[in-house]
């Protein structure tokens, strides 16, 4: 097995820094804050937060850490000592940005992680390509995903998300990307913004500020806000690309076919027609392919090659993979929407959920828990899902959390199924949450533990059968609420 490539040098690090060595000259192949996540050879990154990570030092070198990077001296190895570990981290980013090829960079109120791991998946086939992990997409995780950079990567994707006003742009600077885009604006965050949505979508909007002269702005046209986006974009000086069902978007979408297996797209793309497949199901994926076309199109990746990677890219966990659970009362669908949640997912959620098809006698069942951060809204815009519920035709909805109350009370009596004050109560009735062939989608924010319920319900699979046995006849024995 080859040996894992030099990502960089002390001397580099010292270099691109302006911090000065402390012991030995070493080399690192890969850098982590966390000193639980050591790989033998990574920097270690002893950055302040919540706790100081200077005081894990010493563990991370035992674990086999080749240096560190600090503001003082530290026992157990050699470090670049700086006045700031997270401003010489962000130095570290915009070094490895410098030496690296065109970059992309992604923001949303919805579906901007799935969004930016879709282009990542088109830049693997067209090269050496690199990306954000998970949803490092903040003041840590951009400029830690630049420093793991590559030297001669021909292409790279970062997302960029944001919880306050004025967190957006800086992160765009330090990307500086060739191409940028919005995926979508709606009601997410609104509690720190005194405008609320309008507030959101200049937030959003702010991720042009960091192109390159003459760069590549993608924006969604169908959203209410498209006007703002692209006002900023062209005040940039962007190229604007725009993606919708309206005849003015540089990318339409024309007909949305989901099936067991995906989805066939119909589209037009600058005015010629096109057809594709997609491995996802959720109608959202519609205009989030689209997206995914023009963003890579930006970043000169050829069209078949983009189309390759959108029929291959299958939905990441808790944002709609899709599995078969054989219960002991017979097998349901599970959909696991349960890693985030907003009134927009959750009505892009409903609609792909009514068009799914079922089993013999199944139902379409959605299992909620709350959402979060939207302020005083919050009550409003939890009560107001069951228009998109009514509208999907969706026959049951369990819920949990004081949040989604509001829903459950305002439903009408044929739709209601279980509701619990926490996620936790919800899971411990995971079996009576789902018959034999039912689709069961669940969805809700990763703060309110939708994870919870949607383990749950999967594990009906692997359950021995007289544990679930006993689970069922004590949920079937609870008082409803």
């Amino acid at each position: 097995m080859p040996d894992t490539p030099v990502l960089w040098t002390s001397e580099q690090i010292e270099a691109a820094t302006g911090g000065r060595l402390s012991g030995a000259p070493f080399e690192v192949t890969g850098l982590t804050y966390n000193s639980r996540e050591i790989v033998p050879g990574d920097l270690f990154l002893a950055l302040k937060g919540a706790r100081d990570g200077h005081a894990f030092a010493a563990s991370a070198f035992a674990a086999g850490a080749a240096g560190a990077l600090t503001d003082h001296g530290v026992e157990g190895g050699p470090s670049i000592v700086t006045n700031d570990t997270l401003k010489a981290l962000e130095a570290l980013g915009v070094a490895a940005r410098d030496r690296a090829g065109r970059r992309g960079a992604v923001t949303g109120s919805v579906g901007k992680t799935s969004v930016t791991q879709a282009i990542k998946a088109g830049l693997d086939l067209a090269g050496s390509s690199h990306g954000s992990i998970k949803s490092y997409n903040n003041h840590i995780g951009v400029p830690l995903t630049l420093a793991r950079m590559p030297q001669g990567t021909a292409r790279a994707v970062f997302e960029i998300g944001m919880n306050a006003p004025g967190e957006i742009a800086p992160l765009s600077r330090m990307v500086a990307p060739h191409a940028a885009c919005v995926t979508t604006v709606g009601p997410v965050h609104i509690e720190a913004f005194a405008d609320g949505e309008a507030g959101v979508a200049a937030e959003k909007a702010s991720i042009f500020e960091g192109l390159l002269p003459g760069g590549a702005a993608v924006l969604n046209g169908d959203v209410a806000q498209a006007a703002v986006l692209e006002a900023a974009a062209r005040a940039q000086g962007a190229q604007v690309l725009r993606f919708g069902t309206g005849a003015a978007n540089e990318a339409r979408l024309i007909g949305f076919e989901p099936d067991t297996e995906g989805a066939t797209v119909r589209a037009e793309l600058h005015g010629k027609a096109l057809e594709y497949r997609l491995a996802q199901s959720g109608h959202h994926w519609g205009l989030n392919s689209l997206c995914v076309i023009l963003m890579l199109e930006a970043l000169d990746v050829p069209l078949e090659t983009a189309l390759a990677a959108l029929a291959g890219f299958a939905p990441l966990a808790g944002r709609g993979q899709t599995m078969q659970v054989a219960a002991p009362g017979g097998a349901f669908t599970l959909i696991d929407e349960s890693y985030n949640a907003n009134p927009l997912s959750m009505a892009a959620g409903f609609r792909s959920l009514g068009v799914r098809p079922v089993g013999p006698g199944g139902r379409r069942v959605v299992v909620l828990t709350d959402m979060l951060e939207l302020g005083d809204q919050s009550r409003a815009l939890h009560q107001g899902l069951g228009i998109a519920i009514e509208a999907a035709g969706l026959d049951m909805v369990h819920a949990a959390g004081p949040e989604m109350k509001a829903l459950y009370d305002s439903l009408p009596s044929s739709r209601r199924g279980l509701w619990r004050e926490t996620a936790a109560e919800l899971a411990a009735e995971a079996m009576v949450l789902a018959g034999p062939g039912d689709v069961v989608m669940v969805k809700g924010s990763n703060g309110s533990k939708a994870s919870m319920v949607a383990k749950a319900l999967a594990a009906l699979g692997s359950e021995p059968p007289l544990k679930q046995q006993a689970s069922a006849t004590r949920a079937i024995g609870a008082k409803e609420v």
